[in-house]
């Protein structure tokens, strides 16, 4: 069923819901969201999983329960019907939306196949943008791990999740505001 057809407010300003899938339904989420022809993102790595006789690839979640759509009020109430989809995340009893650049700033560093984690712990920090290389203009907080490392974590607020991403501290430039 493609809402495009059927909706009757199509004017409607659209805005990214991040919604709960049933455990390991992320995949079967996106294939209904494509079916009812809504812009939608699953960000997924690659990761090389080991098990005793060989060693693979797998496509997986960055978030795992988790799927977003760019949606207006009649297609939020559309999608969320679907069979692999629990519920919108809420805030205080309404659905809550994800800034444009969040989505956006996502999407840049998984396109560039960066090594990437997600960890649930986000550290407060300076922020920060990146001043160069394939994330020039991403925004994120840094903070610095065990190693002393320079990271930049860019954080997904609405999740409570961060993607981490390794960076010489001269790749970046403290924001003020």
């Amino acid at each position: 069923m493609n809402l495009s057809s059927h909706n009757p407010r199509l004017s409607e300003k659209r805005y990214w819901f991040a919604f709960y899938t049933k455990s390991r339904h992320e995949f079967k989420a996106d294939i209904d969201f494509t079916s009812f022809g809504v812009e939608h993102y699953l960000p997924t790595i690659t990761r090389l999983k080991q098990w005793s006789d060989r060693k693979k690839k797998v496509v997986e979640p960055l978030f795992k329960g988790y799927i977003f759509a760019k949606v207006n009020e009649y297609e939020r109430g559309i999608v969320i019907k679907s069979d692999a989809v629990v519920n919108a995340v809420a805030f205080r009893g309404k659905p809550a939306h994800v800034h444009d650049f969040e989505i956006e700033n996502l999407k840049k560093i998984l396109s560039k196949n960066p090594d990437v984690f997600v960890t649930d712990k986000i550290e407060i920090g300076t922020k920060v943008t990146i001043k160069q290389g394939p994330f020039e203009g991403v925004e994120g907080i840094v903070y610095t791990n065990e190693n002393d490392e320079s990271m930049l974590a860019i954080t997904c607020e609405l999740l409570q999740r961060s993607v981490v991403v390794h960076l010489p501290s001269y790749d970046v430039k403290i924001l003020t505001y």
